[in-house]
């Protein structure tokens, strides 16, 4: 028996394999690879040290020839290597004559599987929760089965159930039946040789495999039911569970959720920014009016404040008196301010209000009644200096006859 594994962790793949000598056989003549993309099931024939030698040569040389990548040609090519090698094998002594093997090969990569297979060993895939047969067996019973002459469970208990029609290690020019399916992450891809499929149903195979995530777990289960059930062949399980593009569509899509967190963040930014310029802009074009210290000062923002913080300074203050304004302007200067919409209308207003102001009359009683006094005054004197009167009537009537005399 070879068995090739390595790590059960893969980038596109997680997988487990198991395989079991079985209750009847005193030795394991099936041998198994698995190294993604590559997974392959051999079941030798041929008695003791014949069955085991043509497996495990079966599996070196495809291991040897399989392809890096998915390829069904260059696939097909290394299993018809591996036939070769065997028949050779048989012929140069290091097996013996009649000796053969199964294979059946498998590659997976993303959401692909090349499938190359001779004799009766199995690939079954579970899609969705069901179960699918992929491969034909190369056998007697198959023949008897789609021929109607017999049923699958007949064909389970029938004395000629281990003979097989395709086998590597009897014909040069065998081919071997290839099979290439479309996948999907969540599927699971199941490889075995005969000793788990002649002993429990495809019912029991999809019941297992459906319900055991742990693919390691699900191969272990597998090859127990069938050791459970008579363990009469030898036993050989491979279980991959195929993740396809899920990690890479994770990637990509975290790529994608911080290129838009990215951009959120710059569109914010840019917002913020955006904001606090215009902002700022309004702040340091705006002004308004307000009182300081009994007269009109020009402040440059806004009034008041906003979260404790003030919007505005002093611009300059200039010498209007609020008081000789009207009242109501007067008042809204004391009480928050006039608002406009830049400095120079503040300034314009308060060109506004000293025109106002000055072509406002004013009077003031104190002068008013020193007018009035003054006139009672002289008319009191010219009252009590009738000589005065008369010598002014006199002065008046002197002009003419100066005039007359004149002439």
């Amino acid at each position: 028996m070879a068995t090739t594994n390595k790590s059960n962790r893969r980038p596109h793949s997680t997988f487990g394999s198991r395989t079991d000598v079985g209750c009847v056989r005193d030795h394991n003549e099936d041998s198994l690879v698995v190294t993604p993309p590559l997974f392959a099931v051999a079941d030798g024939m041929g008695g003791h040290a014949a069955g085991e030698v043509a497996s495990e040569i079966a599996i070196e040389v495809l291991t040897e020839r399989a392809p890096d990548h998915l390829n069904a040609e260059a696939l097909a090519h290394a299993v018809e290597e591996a036939n070769l090698e065997v028949i050779a094998a048989a012929a140069d002594g290091r097996g013996r004559e009649g000796m053969g093997t199964t294979m059946t090969a498998a590659m997976l990569e993303g959401e692909r599987v090349c499938i190359a297979q001779v004799g009766d060993s199995r690939a079954y895939l579970l899609h969705q929760g069901e179960l699918q047969q992929i491969t034909r067996d190369h056998s007697l019973m198959a023949d008897l089965i789609e021929a109607g002459q017999i049923t699958e469970e007949e064909a389970r208990v029938h004395p000629n159930r281990s003979v097989i029609t395709r086998a590597l290690g009897s014909n040069p020019s065998m081919k071997p039946d290839i099979y290439e399916i479309n996948v999907e992450a969540g599927d699971r891809l199941l490889l075995c040789s005969d000793g788990l499929s002649s002993m429990i149903t495809n019912e029991e195979i999809q019941r297992i495999m459906a319900h055991t995530s742990d693919p390691q777990r699900c191969a272990s289960q597998l090859v127990n039911e069938a050791v459970a059930a008579g363990g009469f062949d030898n036993i050989t399980v491979i279980v991959v569970n195929i993740e396809g593009f899920a990690e890479v569509r994770k990637r990509k899509m975290a790529r994608k959720t911080k290129v838009h967190i990215g951009i959120v963040i710059f569109l914010l930014v840019a917002l913020l920014a955006g904001t606090a310029f215009a902002f700022n802009w309004w702040i340091n074009t705006t002004a308004y009016l307000a009182e300081k210290d009994g007269n009109v000062a020009v402040y440059v923002g806004f009034p008041g404040e906003l979260f404790g913080i003030q919007f505005s300074h002093l611009d300059h203050e200039t010498t209007v008196p609020v008081d000789l304004l009207s009242p109501n302007a007067a008042d809204r200067l004391r009480n928050g301010g006039i608002q406009t919409d830049n400095l120079e209308e503040a300034n314009k207003l308060v060109e506004e209000y000293i025109t106002q102001i000055v072509s406002t009359p004013t009077t003031t009683p104190t002068d008013s009644n020193a007018t009035n006094e003054n006139a009672a005054n002289t008319n009191a004197n010219a009252a009590e200096t009738p000589q005065a009167a008369n010598t002014q009537a006199d002065a008046a009537q002197a002009v003419p006859t100066t005039q007359e005399n004149n002439a």
